[in-house]
C-alpha cells in the first residue's frame, strides 16, 4: 500500500493503493506508521506524494459502509492520529499532490509544511485539464470535522475557509494556489522533485534556528489539532451514522460502483 523513496535525507512516502488511495483503516496504520518512522530512520524530511494523476479520494467509504459502530470508531482514532503525526511530525514534510486531492485526500496536506501541486494533464481529448482539489465531505452527508476546519483557514483564512467547507466545491488547481491552499503548481512529472528540493532548502538552514522557528510557528495548529482530536473521537461517528448521512454515502457508493461498471 506503500512505496518508500530516500533521495538522500528526504524520504518519500508514497501513496500506492488502487485505485484510488482511498483510507482503509489498515492503509491508515500503515501511513501513520511511516510517517512517525521515518524521523527515527534517519530522514531528515518527508514527502508524502501519490499516484501520478491521484493523490488520494480519502476514506475508503465503500470498506467503512460495510463496519459497525466500534469498528467506525477504530478506524477513525487511527485518520486522528495520522492527522496528528503530520501536525507533529519533527521534521518537515511537503506534500506532492501528484493529482485529485479529494475529501480526506485533501485534508492530509493541509497539515503539511508546505503544498506542492501538479497543475493538471492532457486528457484523451487532447484539452489540457486541471486537477482538482477540495474538503467536499458536505456534498456526502457528513458535517465537516472540527480537526479540519483550524487547518484550512490557516492557509485560506476564514472567510474562504467557510465557504469552501460549506460548500463542499472541488477546485482546480489554480484556484488553489490563488487561495492559498496549495503553495506551488508544478508539471506533474516534477511534483514530486520540487517537493523533495523543497525540503533540501531548509536542510541548509541552521538547524537549531529552524527547528525552533517552525515549532513556534506551528504551535496554534498543534493545539487546535489536540484539542478538536479528543472532539471529533465521538462527533464524527455519532454523525457517521446518522440517517442522512448513511443515504448519502450510500448513494456515492451507487455512483461509483455504475462508474466502474461502465
Amino acid at each position: 500500500m506503500l512505496e518508500i523513496v530516500d533521495h538522500g535525507p528526504v524520504r518519500e512516502v508514497r501513496m500506492a493503493r488502487p485505485p484510488a488511495n482511498a483510507f482503509s483503516p489498515e492503509f491508515l496504520v500503515a501511513l501513520e506508521d511511516a510517517i512517525a518512522a521515518a524521523p527515527g530512520a534517519g530522514a531528515r524530511a518527508i514527502v508524502l506524494s501519490g499516484a501520478p494523476g491521484l493523490f488520494s479520494a480519502g476514506l475508503d467509504v465503500p470498506q467503512l459502509l460495510a463496519l459497525d459502530r466500534p469498528a467506525i470508531e477504530i478506524a477513525w482514532g487511527w485518520f486522528l492520529a495520522l492527522v496528528h503525526s503530520l501536525a507533529t511530525s519533527p521534521v518537515p514534510i511537503a506534500a506532492a499532490i501528484t493529482g485529485h486531492a479529494t475529501a480526506g485526500g485533501c485534508v492530509l496536506p493541509l497539515y503539511c509544511d508546505a503544498r506542492i501541486m501538479a497543475r493538471g494533464r492532457t486528457g484523451k481529448d487532447g484539452a489540457f485539464q486541471e486537477f482538482k482539489i477540495g474538503v467536499n465531505e458536505v456534498q456526502v452527508g457528513l458535517p465537516m470535522p472540527s480537526i479540519i476546519l483550524p487547518a484550512l483557514a490557516r492557509l485560506v483564512g476564514e472567510r474562504q475557509m467557510e465557504i469552501l467547507a460549506t460548500t463542499a466545491a472541488l477546485i482546480p488547481a489554480s484556484e488553489a494556489l490563488r487561495l492559498g491552499l496549495v503553495d506551488e503548481l508544478a508539471p506533474l512529472e516534477e511534483t514530486v522533485p520540487r517537493a523533495a528540493a523543497w525540503c533540501e532548502s531548509l536542510l541548509a538552514l541552521p538547524a537549531t534556528a529552524y527547528a525552533r522557528t517552525r515549532a513556534l510557528a506551528r504551535a496554534p495548529l498543534i493545539a487546535a489539532v489536540e484539542a478538536a482530536r479528543q472532539v471529533d473521537a465521538t462527533v464524527f461517528v455519532d454523525d457517521w451514522f446518522q440517517p442522512e448521512a448513511q443515504a448519502a454515502l450510500r448513494a456515492l457508493v451507487d455512483r461509483l460502483s455504475k462508474r466502474r461498471s461502465s
